[in-house]
């Protein structure tokens, strides 16, 4: 009897096994021809059949890409709206998600209907709003004008939210007996807490604004505050598509989302755990 269900536990761990290797390569079989792509000459990239490995490397695409494009300005500008809305986030959405989670206020269910609600409009809706409202306030074109709209994230409140749920009440009732202020308890209590939950939500902004291709390609005009995922639309022609400098400018954009989620993975699975729970 023991034997046979060791048998049906290794039979199973081995199926098991089988399907994590094939998904595996699924996701980075995509990934890997990426990076030998950007490694080859144009014309292998576009022979058929296709073929993985290049016949001969070059980095001719990458010098091609610097030659190109001002990437050292796109970089920065990317960098730019991208890190000073990640922090901005994980600060106000933090403070939202504990108000909803942890304090009483008259509103406090509709409002957070409201908030739950924008999440379902799509920014093909907003978008000429959008650029209307940033032209006559005069921010089109500037560092202002694309990370006002993007301070707060709804999705970031709901996340922080269900996570502030999830702690004991006695927390914070200990320190209101001791005489501690709302911004006391949530300074030096509930924010070195939610340490996971921030990373988490800090790493969906920054990868998501990092990627963004319409929202900084609508609100810049100049080459000179263009993001990366819009100077990669510049390789892209009505008749030639550069397709090597094309990947090439990719696996560049690609590689410092790699480097934040592998020193940060850890965090992130803990943080997205923590905050699944309740909600």
């Amino acid at each position: 009897m023991k034997n046979t269900i060791s048998k049906k536990f290794s039979i199973g761990g081995i199926m098991c096994l089988l399907c994590m290797i094939l998904i595996l390569a699924a996701v980075l079989y995509p990934f890997l021809w990426l990076i030998l792509s950007s490694l080859k000459f144009e014309p292998d990239i576009v022979q058929y059949p296709p073929r993985l490995w290049p016949k001969q490397f070059t980095f001719m695409q990458y010098i091609k890409v610097w030659d190109k494009l001002p990437l050292f300005t796109m970089f920065k500008n990317t960098l730019i709206f991208s890190a000073l809305v990640t922090i901005s986030n994980c600060l106000l959405c933090a403070m939202g998600g504990y108000a909803f989670a942890r304090m009483n206020f008259r509103g406090k269910k509709t409002l957070f209907i409201i908030i739950l609600f924008t999440m379902m409009i799509p920014f093909q809706i907003v978008m000429i709003p959008l650029y209307i409202l940033e032209h006559f306030a005069g921010i089109l074109d500037t560092y202002w004008g694309l990370i006002l709209p993007r301070l707060t994230w709804p999705f970031a409140i709901y996340l922080m939210r269900s996570f502030f749920i999830s702690l004991p009440s006695n927390l914070e009732e200990a320190a209101r007996i001791d005489g501690a202020t709302e911004y006391r308890i949530f300074r030096q209590i509930m924010l070195p807490l939610c340490k996971s939950a921030m990373v988490a939500v800090g790493i969906m902004t920054f990868t998501n604004n990092w990627n963004d291709l319409v929202y900084p390609l609508l609100l810049t005009n100049s080459v000179g505050m263009r993001t990366l995922s819009a100077g990669l639309a510049m390789f892209v022609g009505q008749r030639i598509i550069e397709y090597g400098a094309t990947l090439a400018a990719a696996m560049i954009s690609l590689t410092p989302l790699l480097l934040v989620f592998i020193f940060m993975q850890k965090y992130f699975v803990q943080g997205i755990a923590l905050t699944g729970i309740k909600g």
